[in-house]
Formats: structure tokens, sequence, C-alpha cells
């Protein structure tokens, strides 16, 4: 199918990778519908949901238009495992998925003028093609849309530019949905009715309102200061909800901690921390994540760019420079003007998948040495950013040093961050991969969390990178499970080249040929055709190790396409349930009625976190399009307005 474009350039000659098949946004809208399924459901899932975030287009006609795969309103999919039957022991799966009613997708679906989605696709932010004319004119016409919303005869006001597309977790009796371009949403479970927004102390339409500013204050800047991670973290046993912000002027990120209404921290702990400076950014960054464990966070300040003024620099407002360093400041949970920076080669990092400190005794001091360890996803180069616009990645502007020149991989690596006073390095003490498996969506047991884990689960596939050719999409065909302990300690015991260095270089068919009862990387690959998504850990009641549960994941047979790639109304995902222990026992396999488009970041919600979620007024809704009132000259110019540039 040939496309074509509006601006002039030539059309591609192929569909958008992560506009078609099963990416291909979806809009029917379903409540709470039985399932069918085969297999033995666990009596832990019961009462439970697992739910999962990811964009979706409601504006989609301009099938020619820049598109990327992080673009999209926010929609939740989600499987409730209800309880029925008289002693509450029989579980029958329901499928229910919903938009995430934001001010940017109550808006689209008010204006009829609207065409193309109202915020700028990242593909138009990052093609070093895009000429610095067009890159302003689209983000002028966002802010002239915007600027007509809050003007009479809008059905909605867009107040928060976030479409909240990337995750969701549970904090404190609410169930959040998240994404970096503002605050968290909260949403009701089972149903993932929207709420409102969150500002660290409540949510829009809740039963008890405060005074106080949360996220951002109030300032004239509090509408881009009240952005936060779409990886906020929770402590397991504190409760404490922890997160960042980051913004385009100085300081450039900030730090953010809520505790729990009933209070588990410690008592040197300050009730609220909101919006502290983190001090010693390089500038304004593309961080979508961090570490934290349970008594430091780590910050990662990376050569990916996310600044305007870039436009003045003659380069995209996301940029990605191989020629600069990275840099991890590490520092205690409750003392970030005490942050300690290392610096190392180049690289992207999306996602991390734990983080832990040690301690151990010193020999010259009676303060012990003190070591905080991180796992994370390491890129070598920003090209999956470029690749899921459908854009080839920009050669380098400047030459790069010979030191960091790397192979295209994606990794899972061990970092080290020695924090003893005696120790001036200002470099991580280790830093290598502990696997040469593409390693992506890396999650872990939630007990096990800012703590020493054994287990890391995540996504695999059979390429090297998650970085897929032009025209094509990266997916998600194996999945992994990783003995971390085991590798690490391998990795101590022979410790390989730093940064460039590997612990198990093993490709594969190799693992997957393996015998070996305590191999410490064990495979899940799908059947021919199949696709997963990311999985979610959930607990055998009263388990007997870390791995003793199952992993949660949406399931697409991709046999299912037409002959040119189309996913038919007719098709459908599955969700399966995997044993975690062995890795190759599917216990259940439940039938939607519907497809569910490859998309982000999932969770699981315990029985005790549904029936336990704060008491709201109200939810939000989509109320019905009225024909606008006609106020005479100013209806009919913001008309034409919005004819023209919808």
């Amino acid at each position: 199918m040939f496309l074509t474009r509006k601006d002039g350039r030539p059309a591609k000659e192929h569909a958008h990778p992560y506009l078609s098949g099963n990416f291909a946004p979806i809009q029917t809208l379903r409540p709470l519908t039985s399932c069918i399924y085969t297999g033995s459901i666990p009596q832990e899932l019961g009462g439970g949901q697992y739910v999962r975030n990811g964009g979706n287009p409601l504006t989609n006609e301009d099938l020619g238009r820049d598109a990327h795969w992080f673009d999209g309103d926010g929609m939740l999919s989600g499987v409730l495992f209800r309880r029925t039957g008289e002693k509450g022991t029989t579980i029958d799966p329901e499928f229910v998925n919903q938009y995430i009613l934001t001010d940017v997708y109550l808006h689209s679906k008010s204006n009829r003028s609207l065409r193309t989605p109202l915020l700028p696709s990242i593909a138009t932010l990052i093609d070093p093609l895009n000429s610095l004319f067009t890159v302003t004119l689209t983000i002028a016409r966002t802010l002239l849309l915007v600027f007509l919303s809050h003007l009479p005869g809008s059905q909605q006001a867009v107040k928060r530019i976030s479409v909240a597309n990337t995750g969701v977790l549970y904090h404190d009796g609410r169930a959040l949905a998240t994404c970096e371009s503002g605050p968290p949403i909260r949403i009701q479970l089972p149903s993932l009715e929207t709420v409102g927004w969150f500002n660290g102390r409540q949510a829009e339409n809740e039963s008890i309102r405060g005074q106080k500013a949360g996220f951002g204050g109030e300032g004239l800047l509090s509408f881009m200061e009240e952005w936060t991670t779409g990886h906020p973290r929770v402590d397991p046993d504190t409760q404490e909800l922890i997160s960042f912000h980051s913004s385009f002027a100085p300081p450039y990120v900030r730090y953010s901690i809520v505790p729990p209404t009933s209070c588990k921290v410690p008592a040197t702990a300050p009730p609220h921390r909101f919006d502290v400076p983190i001090p010693g950014m390089s500038g304004a960054k593309m961080m979508h994540d961090f570490g934290v464990s349970l008594t430091h966070t780590v910050i990662m300040d990376l050569p990916l760019s996310l600044d305007p003024l870039n436009l003045a620099r003659n380069k995209p407002v996301v940029s990605y420079d191989p020629t600069q360093r990275s840099r991890f400041g590490v520092f205690p949970r409750y003392s970030p003007a005490s942050i300690r920076w290392f610096e190392t080669n180049p690289c992207c990092i999306f996602h991390t998948a734990n983080c832990w400190s040690t301690t151990s005794p010193s020999s010259s001091s009676p303060i012990p040495l003190t070591t905080v360890h991180l796992l994370a996803c390491r890129l070598t180069s920003a090209s999956v950013v470029y690749s899921a616009g459908d854009l080839s990645s920009p050669a380098p502007t400047s030459p790069v040093p010979p030191s960091y020149a790397e192979e295209e991989q994606c990794r899972l690596y061990y970092y080290a961050f020695d924090l003893s006073s005696s120790s001036s390095s200002s470099t991580p003490s280790a830093q290598w991969a502990l696997s040469s498996l593409a390693m992506e969506f890396p999650s872990l047991a939630p007990a096990a969390s800012m703590r020493d884990a054994r287990y890391i689960y995540g996504c695999s596939n059979s390429a090297a990178s998650f970085s897929a050719a032009l025209g094509r999409a990266a997916k998600i065909d194996f999945l992994a499970k990783m003995d971390v302990q085991a590798l690490i300690a391998q990795g101590k015991a022979s410790p390989p080249e730093s940064v460039r260095g590997c612990v198990d270089t093993r490709p594969i068919d190799e693992i997957l040929s393996s015998s070996d009862p305590k191999d410490p990387i064990k495979l899940f690959p799908m059947p021919k055709g199949y696709y997963a998504q990311e999985p979610r850990f959930v607990a055998r009641a009263h388990s007997q190790s870390e791995d003793d549960g199952w992993l949660l994941f949406y399931v697409f047979d991709e046999s299912q396409l037409d002959e040119r790639g189309g996913a038919p109304p007719g098709s459908r995902s599955e969700l399966w349930v995997l044993d975690a222990r062995d890795m190759k026992t599917v216990v259940a396999k439940v039938f939607l009625p519907q497809r569910v488009p490859y998309g982000l970041h999932g969770s699981w919600f315990s029985e005790r976190e549904v029936n336990n979620q704060r008491d709201l007024l109200n939810v939000r809704r989509v109320v019905e399009v009225e024909e606008a009132v006609n106020d005479g000259w100013w209806t009919w110019i913001r008309d034409g307005i919005l004819r023209k540039i919808g």
C-alpha cells in the first residue's frame, strides 16, 4: 500500500509498521465481558486483575502521517479473574478495555475537525530530515489547538498534555496510569474507568480534597514541573511512592516522595518531599526510568537529550550524541543534595530491572562501605527510538571515539557504584552484560524489588537487539528468566572486560538446547507465528522460592493477519499463564473477545488492592458532542481555523 504525505516529501512504499498488523489501534471498547479458557487458573489469581497500558491513537485517519510506537492515546486492556460460586473458588475471567480519558482524549473525541492527533508525533521531533520550519509549525499547531480549547465553544479544555499511555501501578488505594508528559492519572478497578489526575496528594473526583499543592507546585512553570516519570517506584516495605520529574529548564530534574496514609516510613523521613531539585544534571534529557533501592536512588543523565532549544542548535528536539559520556547520579533516598556522579561510555537505558544496596565492613573506618547495584537494559545506541518511528538512525555528526564504538545490542547490564568515602573513582566499579541475549521490558517478583533479587524476567527476540529494519517492527518471540545472582557471582569470579564484556556469551540456540537444571538462563520460546508482550509475575500463596508463581502476558497469533498484513475485525488475542519455575508449562490460556495491540507496560493488581481502593465521588465521562452554539463571527473564525489545521 502506497501512502501519501501532506508535507510534500516522498511517500513511503510500505505501511507504517507500528500502525499495522497487531500494532494497529483498535476502537472497540468492551465492558467486563466473560471469556472462555483452557487449563487451570490458579486460585491465587482469584479476585485480582491484570492490566496493560499502551498507545492507541483515537485520531488515525491519516495513515501517511509521522507516527511512533510511543505516540497514541492511552488504552487499558485488562482481565479480571472474578470469583464466583458459593465458596468463591470458581474463577471466571472477564476482559475489559477502556481509553484513559485524558484532556487530550476528551478534546479529540469532541473535536470533529481533528484528522490527525493533537500532539506532535515523537517521529516528527526526532526525524533529522524534518526542517526547523516543519517542526516549529507542528509545535505551533499543537499550541494553537490547546489555546483554542480554552475559548468559548470548545467542549473540552486541554489543561494537561499527557496521554497516559505508558504504565500502570498501585499506590495507597489508587491505581494510577502514567506517562512522563504529565502527572499520573487515577483509574478505577476493575472497570478501568478514569477518575482524574493525581498530584501526589489527591486525585480529582475523590471524596476528600486538600488545598496544598502537589507535584509541580503553583508557580508559572508548574504545568511542566509536574511531569512525572512513566515508572514511579513503590517501596515494598514502607509503601512510599518515589518518582522524578523532568523538564526543559534548570535544574532539569526534580524528585518527590509520597508516603502512604498508614505511615510505615522511618521516623527520620519527612512526611512529604515534593519537587526537590537534583543537582548536577547536564541538561534536559529524555529520561524514562531510574533506579530505587531501599536506601538509595540512581538518576541517569544519558546523552539522549529532549530539548526544544536543540532546534536552535540545528538538531532534532530529541537527539542522541554518541560522543558524550553517560552519567549516573547516586544519592541517599532522603538526601538528593548528597548526590555523587559516576561517568562511563555513552548508552541509552529506557528500563531498569532492579536496584539494591549492600554494606560491608571497612578495614580503615568504623563506617561500613556502601555499594549501590543496578540492573538495566542497556542499548548501545538510540536506534530503537528511530525504528519505532519507522525512521533510519542518523549518522553521528561528529567522529565517535574508538573507545566508545560498540556493536548494536540491547543487553541486561550490571552496574556497581562504590560510595565509600575512601573511593574517589568517578566510574562504576563494575559494568558488564550478564548475557549476550537481547533483553528488554524487565520485571521481577514485586516482593523482591529493591533487594538482591535472584530472578529477572523479560522479553527477548531472535535478533541481537530490539532495533528493527526500516519498515519492520521488533516483536517478542522469547520470554527470558535470568538467575542474576548466579551470573553476577560468575562475573565477579572472572570479571569480563569493563563496558564491552559479557558473562554468558551463549546464543539462543545453545541456551535452548541446555539440559542443565541449574542453567542460569531459561527461555520460553513462543510457538511459530505467536508473539508475546511484557510479562508480569504473580506469586503463589505460601511460595517456597522467589520464582514460585506465574507469569501473565498477552499473546497474539499472527496467522490471523490477512495477506496484506492487516488484522481483520475478528482477530483475537489471548492471555497466557506460564509457570515461572520451569518456564515451560502454560497452565492456562484465556481467549479474549478481541485483540490487544502490542503495547507497553502492565501490572498485576491483587484481590486486596482491587477491594481496597479509595472512595470517589465520580469518574470522568465522554460528553456527547453537542452542536456548537453560533456565537457569530467568533464561531465562524474558530471553526475555520480548526478545519484548516485539524
